[in-house]
């Protein structure tokens, strides 16, 4: 449910305390970019990427508590129908391969290039060798599950809900929520306007439009999220 649901008593629908969502969004931004500064090279990258999602997991809880606002009414709640869920997640899928597929058909008919990157690269020696080493497969999924989980309840949850408050005052809040969402989700994994970005973009914005569509319901959201990733790894790992 949205949490202008939960009236006034949270402060959250009245004007006056735009300000106030600003000042958390000023917050939780912030310290989502800088915690990235620290880096534990002993620990690996998926222990960091915790490390960093963990912290500001703790900055947004703060702030929704400020605002008397529960991860629940977030959207981090028992889902009505099972079946329905599963549904819905099949399709959220879908539609983020196809996005992808697409993006991928068109961006070298596009009047402009974007900034190369050497992700691919990195992707071995960030997550191990991975190619052929099952072993190392299913020892880091439990941590690559936990992180798309929390990716959907910050950046789904937290951050589209605080920025529909700041532009409470304009009819398309919602879009620019979803928009921003999702910029800052594909900018945050590049630091770049590259196609590594472009495509993180993507999947933040089709998850956007499904959270807001769908009831603004984050399970859903979150065994798409993890299918996704699952994927990706395995694609790693043959």
């Amino acid at each position: 449910m949205p949490i202008e649901q939960k009236g006034d008593a949270n402060g959250l629908t009245k004007p006056a305390n735009r300000l106030g969502i600003l000042f958390d969004l000023t917050i939780y931004i912030s310290i989502m970019f800088l915690i990235r500064e620290l880096y534990f090279p002993k620990v690996g990258f998926i222990i960091n990427g915790l490390f960093w999602s963990l912290s500001t997991l703790i900055i947004a809880t703060w702030r929704m508590k400020a605002r008397n606002v529960s991860w629940k009414d977030l959207g981090l709640r028992k889902p009505e129908s099972i079946k329905k869920t599963l549904l819905t997640s099949a399709g959220i899928l879908a539609a983020t391969i196809v996005s992808i597929l697409f993006f991928q058909i068109v961006k070298d008919h596009l009047p402009f290039s974007f900034e190369s990157n050497n992700y691919s690269e990195n992707s071995t020696s960030k997550f191990g060798e991975l190619k052929g080493n099952w072993l190392l497969f299913f020892a880091i999924m439990p941590a690559v599950l936990l992180e798309s989980m929390l990716e959907e309840l910050l950046d789904r949850g937290f951050l589209i809900n605080w920025f529909e408050k700041l532009f409470s005052q304009t009819s398309i809040a919602t879009i620019l929520a979803v928009v921003l969402q999702a910029a800052i989700f594909g900018f945050r994994h590049s630091y770049d306007l590259s196609e590594r970005s472009i495509t993180v973009g993507l999947i933040g914005l089709v998850m956007g439009i499904a959270y807001v569509k769908f009831g603004r319901n984050l399970w859903a959201l979150i065994i798409a999220h993890c299918i996704l990733n699952t994927m990706s790894m395995i694609d790693r790992v043959q």
